[in-house]
Protein backbone atom coordinates (compact mmCIF):
# COMPACT_ATOMS: atom_id res chain seq x y z
CA UNK A 1 0.00 0.00 0.00
CA UNK A 2 1.33 3.44 -0.78
CA UNK A 3 0.06 6.39 -0.42
CA UNK A 4 1.76 10.11 -1.69
CA UNK A 5 2.57 11.11 2.82
CA UNK A 6 5.19 8.60 2.28
CA UNK A 7 8.19 9.65 0.80
CA UNK A 8 10.25 6.53 -0.79
CA UNK A 9 13.84 6.15 -0.81
CA UNK A 10 13.86 9.51 1.52
CA UNK A 11 15.88 7.77 4.61
CA UNK A 12 19.62 6.71 3.88
CA UNK A 13 21.38 3.93 5.53
CA UNK A 14 22.82 5.71 7.12
CA UNK A 15 19.85 7.75 8.56
CA UNK A 16 17.71 4.79 9.34
CA UNK A 17 20.73 3.60 11.37
CA UNK A 18 20.87 7.07 13.03
CA UNK A 19 17.04 7.22 13.22
CA UNK A 20 17.36 3.66 15.46
CA UNK A 21 20.22 4.59 17.62
CA UNK A 22 18.52 8.09 17.90
CA UNK A 23 15.44 6.10 19.56
CA UNK A 24 17.03 3.46 21.59
CA UNK A 25 20.18 5.28 23.41
CA UNK A 26 17.57 8.41 24.32
CA UNK A 27 15.22 5.94 25.75
CA UNK A 28 17.59 3.75 26.87
CA UNK A 29 20.47 4.28 28.95
CA UNK A 30 19.45 7.65 30.47
CA UNK A 31 15.95 6.57 31.39
CA UNK A 32 16.58 2.73 32.78
CA UNK A 33 19.89 2.28 34.07
CA UNK A 34 18.61 3.20 37.86
CA UNK A 35 15.11 1.52 37.15
CA UNK A 36 17.22 -1.70 35.85
CA UNK A 37 19.78 -1.33 38.49
CA UNK A 38 16.76 -1.39 41.10
CA UNK A 39 15.81 -5.22 40.02
CA UNK A 40 18.55 -6.54 39.03
CA UNK A 41 21.06 -4.58 41.89
CA UNK A 42 25.00 -5.25 41.04
CA UNK A 43 24.13 -7.60 37.78
CA UNK A 44 22.51 -4.05 36.34
CA UNK A 45 25.39 -4.08 33.60
CA UNK A 46 24.96 -7.86 32.82
CA UNK A 47 21.05 -7.16 32.45
CA UNK A 48 21.26 -4.37 29.62
CA UNK A 49 23.82 -7.25 27.85
CA UNK A 50 21.11 -10.37 28.57
CA UNK A 51 18.28 -7.60 26.91
CA UNK A 52 20.73 -7.04 23.69
CA UNK A 53 20.90 -10.81 23.31
CA UNK A 54 17.18 -10.87 23.18
CA UNK A 55 16.89 -8.44 20.92
CA UNK A 56 19.27 -10.46 18.50
CA UNK A 57 17.07 -13.20 18.39
CA UNK A 58 13.97 -11.16 18.06
CA UNK A 59 15.21 -8.92 15.57
CA UNK A 60 15.82 -11.86 13.49
CA UNK A 61 11.77 -12.08 12.86
CA UNK A 62 11.71 -7.96 11.92
CA UNK A 63 14.94 -8.61 9.31
CA UNK A 64 12.87 -11.58 7.64
CA UNK A 65 9.81 -10.21 7.22
CA UNK A 66 10.84 -6.61 6.33
CA UNK A 67 13.34 -7.36 3.75
CA UNK A 68 9.86 -9.61 2.11
CA UNK A 69 7.29 -7.15 2.41
CA UNK A 70 9.20 -3.32 2.64
CA UNK A 71 6.23 -1.36 3.92
CA UNK A 72 5.86 2.30 6.01
CA UNK A 73 3.42 0.05 7.62
CA UNK A 74 6.22 -1.94 9.26
CA UNK A 75 5.09 -3.97 11.55
CA UNK A 76 0.94 -4.00 10.49
CA UNK A 77 1.87 -4.86 7.37
CA UNK A 78 3.57 -8.01 9.10
CA UNK A 79 0.47 -9.02 11.12
CA UNK A 80 -1.65 -8.68 8.60
CA UNK A 81 0.35 -10.82 6.28
CA UNK A 82 0.14 -14.00 8.90
CA UNK A 83 -3.10 -13.41 10.79
CA UNK A 84 -5.23 -11.89 8.13
CA UNK A 85 -6.83 -8.42 8.30
CA UNK A 86 -8.66 -9.23 11.72
CA UNK A 87 -8.68 -8.45 15.13
CA UNK A 88 -5.72 -9.99 16.38
CA UNK A 89 -3.88 -7.84 13.28
CA UNK A 90 -5.37 -4.30 14.45
CA UNK A 91 -4.96 -5.77 18.11
CA UNK A 92 -1.43 -6.47 17.79
CA UNK A 93 -0.77 -3.36 15.60
CA UNK A 94 -2.19 -0.84 18.24
CA UNK A 95 -0.13 -2.90 21.34
CA UNK A 96 2.63 -1.89 19.20
CA UNK A 97 1.42 1.46 18.95
CA UNK A 98 0.66 1.85 22.78
CA UNK A 99 4.23 0.77 23.66
CA UNK A 100 5.80 3.43 21.47
CA UNK A 101 3.96 5.86 22.86
CA UNK A 102 4.50 5.05 26.28
CA UNK A 103 8.10 5.17 25.01
CA UNK A 104 7.38 8.46 24.13
CA UNK A 105 6.28 9.24 28.03
CA UNK A 106 9.09 8.08 29.01
CA UNK A 107 11.87 9.92 26.65
CA UNK A 108 9.80 12.99 27.92
CA UNK A 109 9.92 12.24 31.45
CA UNK A 110 13.74 11.63 31.40
CA UNK A 111 14.36 14.81 29.33
CA UNK A 112 12.87 16.39 32.79
CA UNK A 113 14.59 14.60 35.34
CA UNK A 114 17.98 15.42 33.72
CA UNK A 115 17.13 19.01 32.67
CA UNK A 116 16.66 19.84 36.09
CA UNK A 117 19.95 18.73 37.43
CA UNK A 118 21.02 22.12 36.27
CA UNK A 119 18.95 24.12 38.21
CA UNK A 120 18.03 23.98 42.30
CA UNK A 121 14.09 22.98 42.25
CA UNK A 122 12.20 21.68 44.83
CA UNK A 123 9.07 20.75 42.90
CA UNK A 124 10.21 18.36 40.52
CA UNK A 125 6.59 16.52 40.72
CA UNK A 126 5.34 19.78 38.88
CA UNK A 127 8.62 20.50 36.54
CA UNK A 128 9.65 16.94 35.56
CA UNK A 129 6.43 16.05 33.74
CA UNK A 130 6.10 19.92 32.46
CA UNK A 131 9.05 19.81 30.90
CA UNK A 132 8.34 16.77 29.11
CA UNK A 133 5.36 18.24 27.93
CA UNK A 134 6.84 20.89 26.76
CA UNK A 135 9.65 18.77 24.54
CA UNK A 136 6.61 16.96 23.36
CA UNK A 137 4.93 19.56 21.98
CA UNK A 138 8.41 20.90 20.24
CA UNK A 139 8.77 17.57 18.41
CA UNK A 140 5.16 17.63 17.41
CA UNK A 141 6.28 20.82 15.41
CA UNK A 142 9.78 19.69 14.19
CA UNK A 143 8.06 16.42 12.54
CA UNK A 144 5.82 18.85 10.98
CA UNK A 145 8.95 19.58 8.41
CA UNK A 146 9.46 16.12 7.01
CA UNK A 147 11.36 13.20 6.34
CA UNK A 148 14.62 14.45 4.73
CA UNK A 149 15.09 17.50 7.74
CA UNK A 150 14.30 14.73 10.46
CA UNK A 151 17.05 11.70 8.91
CA UNK A 152 19.72 14.99 8.96
CA UNK A 153 18.81 16.48 12.36
CA UNK A 154 19.23 12.39 13.51
CA UNK A 155 22.26 11.56 11.84
CA UNK A 156 23.78 15.19 13.56
CA UNK A 157 22.27 13.99 16.79
CA UNK A 158 23.54 10.27 16.52
CA UNK A 159 26.73 11.27 16.31
CA UNK A 160 27.15 14.05 19.01
CA UNK A 161 25.23 11.52 21.26
CA UNK A 162 27.26 8.44 21.07
CA UNK A 163 30.34 10.05 20.82
CA UNK A 164 29.49 11.66 24.07
CA UNK A 165 28.48 8.92 25.75
CA UNK A 166 31.88 6.94 24.58
CA UNK A 167 33.47 9.72 26.05
CA UNK A 168 31.72 9.35 29.13
CA UNK A 169 31.67 5.84 29.58
CA UNK A 170 35.58 5.76 28.49
CA UNK A 171 36.53 8.60 31.20
CA UNK A 172 34.18 7.37 33.88
CA UNK A 173 36.03 3.21 33.37
CA UNK A 174 39.41 5.15 33.35
CA UNK A 175 38.53 6.65 37.03
CA UNK A 176 37.16 3.45 38.43
CA UNK A 177 40.55 2.31 37.58
CA UNK A 178 38.47 -0.74 36.38
CA UNK A 179 37.48 -1.63 39.57
CA UNK A 180 33.70 -2.23 39.58
CA UNK A 181 32.95 -2.63 43.44
CA UNK A 182 28.93 -1.91 42.62
CA UNK A 183 29.06 -4.94 39.82
CA UNK A 184 28.06 -8.26 41.64
CA UNK A 185 25.59 -10.17 43.16
CA UNK A 186 23.99 -7.98 45.86
CA UNK A 187 20.68 -8.74 47.89
CA UNK A 188 18.45 -7.49 45.69
CA UNK A 189 19.54 -9.69 43.19
CA UNK A 190 17.75 -13.32 42.05
CA UNK A 191 16.99 -14.93 38.88
CA UNK A 192 13.86 -14.17 38.85
CA UNK A 193 14.80 -9.94 39.70
CA UNK A 194 17.43 -10.44 36.72
CA UNK A 195 14.87 -11.58 34.24
CA UNK A 196 12.74 -9.13 35.36
CA UNK A 197 15.38 -6.69 34.90
CA UNK A 198 16.17 -8.11 31.36
CA UNK A 199 12.52 -7.29 30.24
CA UNK A 200 13.11 -3.56 31.45
CA UNK A 201 16.25 -3.35 29.70
CA UNK A 202 14.75 -4.88 26.19
CA UNK A 203 12.60 -1.49 26.15
CA UNK A 204 16.43 -0.11 25.34
CA UNK A 205 16.40 -2.05 22.21
CA UNK A 206 13.31 -1.85 20.90
CA UNK A 207 13.98 1.83 19.03
CA UNK A 208 14.92 -1.19 16.05
CA UNK A 209 11.02 -1.68 15.23
CA UNK A 210 11.28 2.03 14.24
CA UNK A 211 13.32 1.06 11.12
CA UNK A 212 10.63 -1.44 10.11
CA UNK A 213 8.06 1.41 10.59
CA UNK A 214 9.79 3.28 8.11
CA UNK A 215 9.67 0.54 5.73
CA UNK A 216 9.94 1.70 2.02
CA UNK A 217 11.02 5.25 2.83
CA UNK A 218 14.60 3.68 2.93
CA UNK A 219 16.66 3.23 0.17
CA UNK A 220 16.95 -0.29 -1.08
CA UNK A 221 14.68 -1.73 1.84
CA UNK A 222 15.14 -5.03 1.33
CA UNK A 223 18.78 -4.59 2.03
CA UNK A 224 19.04 -1.85 4.13
CA UNK A 225 16.30 -2.59 6.91
CA UNK A 226 18.06 -5.45 7.86
CA UNK A 227 21.39 -3.84 8.57
CA UNK A 228 20.15 -1.03 9.87
CA UNK A 229 18.58 -3.20 12.39
CA UNK A 230 21.82 -5.39 13.50
CA UNK A 231 24.34 -2.32 13.33
CA UNK A 232 21.70 0.06 15.27
CA UNK A 233 21.63 -2.82 17.76
CA UNK A 234 25.30 -3.81 17.49
CA UNK A 235 26.14 -0.03 18.46
CA UNK A 236 23.66 -0.09 21.63
CA UNK A 237 25.03 -3.30 23.21
CA UNK A 238 28.61 -1.81 23.33
CA UNK A 239 27.34 1.83 24.40
CA UNK A 240 25.29 0.44 27.17
CA UNK A 241 27.21 -2.29 28.68
CA UNK A 242 30.26 0.08 28.98
CA UNK A 243 28.49 2.75 29.99
CA UNK A 244 27.10 0.54 32.56
CA UNK A 245 29.91 -0.41 33.95
CA UNK A 246 31.82 3.36 34.17
CA UNK A 247 28.15 3.40 36.64
CA UNK A 248 28.93 0.70 38.21
CA UNK A 249 32.51 1.88 38.93
CA UNK A 250 31.46 5.53 40.23
CA UNK A 251 28.50 5.15 42.54
CA UNK A 252 27.23 2.03 44.72
CA UNK A 253 23.74 0.41 43.81
CA UNK A 254 22.08 1.93 46.70
CA UNK A 255 23.70 5.09 44.29
CA UNK A 256 22.02 4.28 41.99
CA UNK A 257 18.65 3.46 43.07
CA UNK A 258 18.15 6.60 44.87
CA UNK A 259 18.70 8.94 41.86
CA UNK A 260 17.48 5.86 39.19
CA UNK A 261 15.94 8.97 37.10
CA UNK A 262 19.25 10.79 36.55
CA UNK A 263 21.44 8.12 37.23
CA UNK A 264 24.43 8.93 35.00
CA UNK A 265 24.17 12.56 35.71
CA UNK A 266 24.94 11.53 39.70
CA UNK A 267 27.66 8.90 38.11
CA UNK A 268 29.23 12.15 36.63
CA UNK A 269 29.68 14.28 39.78
CA UNK A 270 31.73 12.49 42.27
CA UNK A 271 34.62 12.31 39.81
CA UNK A 272 33.79 15.05 37.35
CA UNK A 273 32.13 17.63 39.23
CA UNK A 274 29.93 20.34 38.21
CA UNK A 275 31.27 20.39 34.76
CA UNK A 276 31.26 16.69 34.24
CA UNK A 277 27.57 16.92 35.18
CA UNK A 278 26.80 19.73 32.98
CA UNK A 279 28.25 17.27 30.15
CA UNK A 280 26.14 14.21 31.00
CA UNK A 281 23.25 16.48 31.41
CA UNK A 282 23.95 18.01 28.15
CA UNK A 283 24.52 14.58 26.34
CA UNK A 284 21.14 13.47 28.49
CA UNK A 285 18.96 16.23 26.71
CA UNK A 286 20.64 16.01 23.05
CA UNK A 287 20.15 12.18 23.24
CA UNK A 288 16.51 12.19 24.25
CA UNK A 289 15.34 15.49 22.33
CA UNK A 290 16.48 13.51 19.26
CA UNK A 291 15.16 10.03 20.27
CA UNK A 292 11.63 11.35 21.02
CA UNK A 293 11.39 13.61 17.55
CA UNK A 294 12.43 10.27 15.47
CA UNK A 295 10.30 7.80 17.47
CA UNK A 296 7.14 10.58 16.87
CA UNK A 297 8.60 10.40 13.20
CA UNK A 298 7.76 6.25 12.91
CA UNK A 299 4.98 6.51 15.36
CA UNK A 300 2.52 8.50 13.77
CA UNK A 301 3.03 6.88 10.17
CA UNK A 302 2.21 3.77 11.97
CA UNK A 303 -0.91 4.83 12.88
CA UNK A 304 -1.50 6.15 9.44
CA UNK A 305 -1.12 3.23 8.13
CA UNK A 306 -3.45 1.52 10.04
CA UNK A 307 -5.76 4.43 9.40
CA UNK A 308 -5.20 3.69 5.60
CA UNK A 309 -5.52 -0.13 6.62
CA UNK A 310 -9.31 0.26 7.73
CA UNK A 311 -7.85 -1.38 10.57
CA UNK A 312 -9.03 1.55 13.19
CA UNK A 313 -11.33 4.19 13.22
CA UNK A 314 -10.30 7.50 12.38
CA UNK A 315 -12.01 11.39 12.62
CA UNK A 316 -10.69 14.20 11.70
CA UNK A 317 -12.40 17.02 14.33
CA UNK A 318 -12.25 19.77 11.89
CA UNK A 319 -7.85 19.42 11.76
CA UNK A 320 -6.59 20.04 8.63
CA UNK A 321 -4.19 18.51 6.37
CA UNK A 322 -4.10 14.67 5.45
CA UNK A 323 -4.18 11.38 7.98
CA UNK A 324 -0.44 11.53 9.12
CA UNK A 325 -0.58 15.09 10.51
CA UNK A 326 -3.74 13.89 12.32
CA UNK A 327 -2.32 10.82 13.33
CA UNK A 328 0.71 12.96 14.73
CA UNK A 329 -1.91 14.70 17.04
CA UNK A 330 -3.29 12.08 18.30
CA UNK A 331 0.05 10.16 18.98
CA UNK A 332 1.33 13.59 20.61
CA UNK A 333 -1.65 14.16 22.95
CA UNK A 334 -1.50 10.31 24.18
CA UNK A 335 2.08 10.70 24.48
CA UNK A 336 1.35 13.99 27.26
CA UNK A 337 -1.14 12.18 28.77
CA UNK A 338 0.74 9.55 29.97
CA UNK A 339 3.81 12.14 30.83
CA UNK A 340 1.19 13.56 33.55
CA UNK A 341 0.01 10.82 35.13
CA UNK A 342 2.71 8.29 35.42
CA UNK A 343 6.25 8.20 36.84
CA UNK A 344 9.68 6.70 35.24
CA UNK A 345 9.06 3.21 36.83
CA UNK A 346 5.27 2.79 35.53
CA UNK A 347 5.49 3.90 31.91
CA UNK A 348 8.41 1.63 31.66
CA UNK A 349 6.68 -0.94 33.32
CA UNK A 350 3.40 -0.59 30.84
CA UNK A 351 5.77 -0.32 27.77
CA UNK A 352 7.89 -3.46 28.54
CA UNK A 353 4.57 -5.53 28.80
CA UNK A 354 3.00 -3.89 26.34
CA UNK A 355 5.98 -4.84 24.22
CA UNK A 356 6.71 -8.01 24.89
CA UNK A 357 3.22 -9.47 24.10
CA UNK A 358 3.24 -7.84 20.79
CA UNK A 359 7.14 -9.30 20.18
CA UNK A 360 5.66 -12.57 20.61
CA UNK A 361 3.02 -12.30 18.62
CA UNK A 362 5.24 -11.38 15.79
CA UNK A 363 7.73 -14.51 16.24
CA UNK A 364 4.42 -16.53 16.33
CA UNK A 365 3.08 -15.10 12.72
CA UNK A 366 6.95 -16.56 11.77
CA UNK A 367 7.10 -19.63 12.88
CA UNK A 368 3.29 -20.73 12.22
CA UNK A 369 2.12 -18.84 9.40
CA UNK A 370 4.97 -17.35 7.21
CA UNK A 371 8.12 -19.46 7.88
CA UNK A 372 8.85 -20.64 4.40
CA UNK A 373 7.58 -17.24 2.30
CA UNK A 374 10.26 -15.65 4.02
CA UNK A 375 13.06 -18.62 4.74
CA UNK A 376 13.39 -18.39 8.07
CA UNK A 377 15.25 -20.63 10.19
CA UNK A 378 12.50 -22.38 12.62
CA UNK A 379 14.78 -22.59 15.78
CA UNK A 380 15.83 -19.19 15.79
CA UNK A 381 11.76 -17.50 16.20
CA UNK A 382 11.60 -20.78 18.80
CA UNK A 383 14.44 -19.65 20.97
CA UNK A 384 12.88 -15.66 20.75
CA UNK A 385 9.29 -16.82 21.88
CA UNK A 386 11.10 -18.97 25.00
CA UNK A 387 13.25 -15.90 26.06
CA UNK A 388 10.60 -13.61 25.48
CA UNK A 389 7.85 -15.51 27.81
CA UNK A 390 11.05 -15.95 30.37
CA UNK A 391 11.58 -12.52 31.11
CA UNK A 392 7.71 -11.33 30.58
CA UNK A 393 6.66 -13.48 33.23
CA UNK A 394 9.55 -13.13 35.58
CA UNK A 395 8.66 -9.37 35.33
CA UNK A 396 5.00 -9.79 35.85
CA UNK A 397 5.46 -11.92 38.60
CA UNK A 398 7.69 -9.12 40.41
CA UNK A 399 5.25 -6.41 39.35
CA UNK A 400 1.76 -8.71 41.21
CA UNK A 401 4.24 -8.40 44.49
CA UNK A 402 5.21 -4.47 44.63
CA UNK A 403 3.08 -3.01 42.39
CA UNK A 404 -0.47 -4.40 40.87
CA UNK A 405 -1.79 -1.52 39.70
CA UNK A 406 0.92 -1.77 36.82
CA UNK A 407 -1.03 -4.76 36.13
CA UNK A 408 -3.85 -4.09 36.19
CA UNK A 409 -3.80 -0.82 33.87
CA UNK A 410 -1.92 -3.30 31.54
CA UNK A 411 -5.29 -5.55 31.45
CA UNK A 412 -7.26 -2.85 31.02
CA UNK A 413 -5.20 -1.50 28.16
CA UNK A 414 -5.44 -4.61 26.68
CA UNK A 415 -9.04 -5.31 27.01
CA UNK A 416 -9.80 -2.05 25.52
CA UNK A 417 -7.46 -2.31 22.47
CA UNK A 418 -8.42 -5.79 21.35
CA UNK A 419 -12.34 -5.27 22.82
CA UNK A 420 -12.54 -1.75 20.84
CA UNK A 421 -10.86 -3.58 17.74
CA UNK A 422 -13.76 -6.32 17.94
CA UNK A 423 -16.29 -3.97 17.63
CA UNK A 424 -15.04 -1.84 15.16
CA UNK A 425 -13.93 -4.34 12.66
CA UNK A 426 -17.54 -6.02 13.11
CA UNK A 427 -19.55 -2.62 12.16
CA UNK A 428 -17.34 -2.11 9.78
CA UNK A 429 -18.35 -5.55 8.27
CA UNK A 430 -21.54 -4.84 9.02
CA UNK A 431 -21.55 -1.49 7.04
CA UNK A 432 -19.84 -2.86 4.03
CA UNK A 433 -21.98 -5.33 4.07
CA UNK A 434 -24.82 -3.40 4.08
CA UNK A 435 -23.28 -0.97 1.45
CA UNK A 436 -22.87 -4.00 -0.40
CA UNK A 437 -26.82 -4.95 -0.53
CA UNK A 438 -27.39 -1.25 -1.24
CA UNK A 439 -25.56 -1.25 -4.43
CA UNK A 440 -26.81 -4.87 -6.24
CA UNK A 441 -30.61 -3.45 -5.59
CA UNK A 442 -29.31 0.13 -7.31
CA UNK A 443 -27.88 -1.81 -10.23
Amino acid sequence: MKSKQYEENSLSLTGSVAMGTGVMIGAGIFALTGQVAEQAGGLFPLAFLAAGIVAGFSAYSYVKMAAQYPSAGGIATFLMKAYGKGTVTAGMALMMYFSMVINESLVARTFGAYSLQLVDVQDTQFWVPALGVGLLVAAFIINILGNRFIGTFSTVTAVIKISGIVIFAAAGLWVSGLTFDSVGVTERTSAGSFLSATALALLAYKGFTTITNSGSEITEPKKNIGRSIIISLLVCVIVYVLVGLAVAGNLTVDEIIEHRDYALAEAARPTFGQWGTYFTVGLAIVATISGLIASTFAVSRMLAMLTEMKLVPHRHFGMPGDIQKHTLVYTVVIAITLTILFDLSRIASLGAIFYIIMDLAVHWAVLKHLREEVSARPWVPVIAIALDLAILGAFVWMKVNSDMLVIWVALGGILFVFAGEKLFLSWKEDDDDESEHADVHSA
